[in-house]
C-alpha cells in the first residue's frame, strides 16, 4: 500500500511532436517509515487525476501495467476538512517500504485452461462461447503442466464438487466413465443420489442396490437418511412459510404437520400457497385450518389418488390392473365384485333348464 502525501506540480510545458503540449510533474509518495519523490510522465498524470487522486489519498500502483488504485484517505488527514461525504473511507498510513511484492492468486478451472491454449484467440475464446473440441494432446499437455506446477508449490488444485441426482437413471456407458474418471488425481468429488432399492441397472437386465453398479457403489460413501419426525417437519415448514411470507396459525401449522407425516412433506409444501390463497379470497391475512381443510379436499395426496383409481377403475379408459388377481373392488354392499360374480356362475350352471324352459315359454 503506498501514501501520497502531496499532490504533482506541473513542470514546464514542452511541445510534444504532434503540436500537443506535454504534462511533466513530481509526485511524493510516503509511508510511516520512508518517502520517495517520483517524476511523473503525461499517462501517470492522466490516471491521477482520472482517479481524483489529492494529497493525503492512500493509493496503490501497479508497477507492471500503470494501473492506479485509491484505498482511501489516511487517518492523519481526517481533520483537514470540516465536513465530508459518507463514501469518504478512512484507512491506516502503510509501514514498511514503498515498493512491495504481491503474491496474485488466480482461481481458473482445468477446462478454462484447456479452452485457452487449444485456440488461436487465447483467453478471448472464453467469451465467444463456441469452444468447439479440445484434442485429448492439449488436454494430457494442460494436465502434465498443471502437475508439475503442484510439484514446484506454484499451484494448488482444489477439487470441485460434481453432484449427479436420479442416478439410477443413468446407463452402463455412464457409470463406466464415472469409474475412470475416479481414478484421476484431478477428478472431482462426486456426490449422487437415488431414491431407488434393489432395481435394474438401465439398459441391462442386471439387478443391482439403488440401480448402480457393484463396483462403482464400492468406491462410495454411503448415507443413510431417515424419515422426519413431526418436530422437524414443523420446523421445516415454518421455515418455508418465512420463505414463501405467508403468515399462519399455530394450529394450522400443526395441523399442516401432521398432514406431512401422514402424506409427504413436499405435499405438505406445496399447500402452503394454496391455503394462503384460500384466506386471502377469504380477505384473511393468516391461514387458519379452515383453509387447510378446504385445500385438503380440493387437492388430494398420491395415497388418495392411488385409492380412488383403485376404488372406480372400471370408469375410466385403458385401465391395466388385474383386478381378478390382485384387486377386488367394492360395490358399495362390503362384498368384492369377483365373489358376486363367482355365485352368478354357479347358480347359471346349477339351473340351466330353467333358463331354457324360461327362454322357450317367452312371447
Amino acid at each position: 500500500e503506498i501514501q501520497m502525501d502531496t499532490a504533482f506540480s506541473s513542470g514546464e510545458n514542452k511541445k510534444t511532436s504532434k503540436g500537443g503540449m506535454e504534462k511533466t510533474g513530481r509526485l511524493t509518495l510516503c509511508t510511516t517509515d520512508m518517502e520517495t519523490v517520483y517524476d511523473l510522465g503525461t499517462k501517470m498524470i492522466d490516471a491521477l487525476s482520472k482517479e481524483k487522486i489529492t494529497a493525503g489519498d492512500v493509493i496503490t500502483i501497479d508497477k507492471a501495467s500503470g494501473k492506479i488504485t485509491k484505498l482511501g484517505r489516511s487517518f492523519s488527514r481526517s481533520r483537514d476538512y470540516d465536513a465530508m461525504g459518507s463514501q469518504t473511507r478512512f484507512v491506516q498510513c502503510p509501514e514498511g517500504e514503498l515498493q512491495k511484492r504481491k503474491e496474485v492468486v488466480h482461481n481458473v478451472s482445468l477446462h478454462e485452461i484447456d479452452v485457452i491454449n487449444s485456440r488461436q484467440q487465447g483467453f478471448l475464446a472464453l467469451f465467444a462461447g463456441d469452444t468447439g473440441e479440445i484434442k485429448s494432446e492439449v488436454r494430457e499437455q494442460i494436465d502434465a503442466k498443471v502437475m508439475e506446477w503442484k510439484e514446484e508449490g506454484r499451484a494448488k488444485i482444489i477439487p470441485g464438487v460434481l453432484f449427479i441426482d436420479e442416478v439410477h437413471m443413468l446407463d452402463m456407458e455412464c457409470f463406466s466413465f464415472l469409474n475412470r474418471a475416479l481414478e484421476s488425481d484431478m477428478a472431482p468429488i462426486l456426490v449422487i443420489a437415488t431414491n431407488r432399492g434393489i432395481a435394474k441397472i438401465r439398459g441391462t437386465e442386471y439387478k443391482s442396490p439403488h440401480g448402480i453398479p457393484l463396483d462403482l457403489l464400492d468406491r462410495l460413501m454411503i448415507v443413510s437418511t431417515e424419515p422426519y419426525t413431526l418436530e422437524e417437519i414443523r420446523k421445516i415448514l415454518n421455515v418455508r412459510c418465512e420463505e414463501e411470507d405467508v403468515e399462519m396459525a399455530d394450529d394450522a401449522l400443526e395441523l399442516m404437520a401432521r398432514i406431512g407425516m401422514e402424506t409427504s412433506l413436499r405435499y405438505a409444501i406445496h399447500m402452503i400457497i394454496t391455503a394462503s390463497l384460500a384466506a386471502e379470497r377469504r380477505k384473511s391475512a393468516e391461514v387458519e385450518i379452515e383453509d387447510i381443510k378446504k385445500v385438503y379436499r380440493l387437492f388430494v395426496d398420491v395415497k388418495r389418488s392411488t385409492q380412488y383409481l383403485m376404488e372406480y377403475n372400471k370408469e375410466f379408459m385403458f385401465n391395466e390392473l388385474d383386478e381378478d388377481a390382485e384387486y377386488g373392488v367394492d360395490n358399495g354392499d362390503g362384498d368384492d365384485v369377483e365373489a358376486e360374480d363367482d355365485e352368478l356362475a354357479d347358480s347359471a350352471a346349477a339351473s340351466p333348464s330353467k333358463k331354457e324352459d324360461s327362454m322357450e315359454t317367452s312371447p
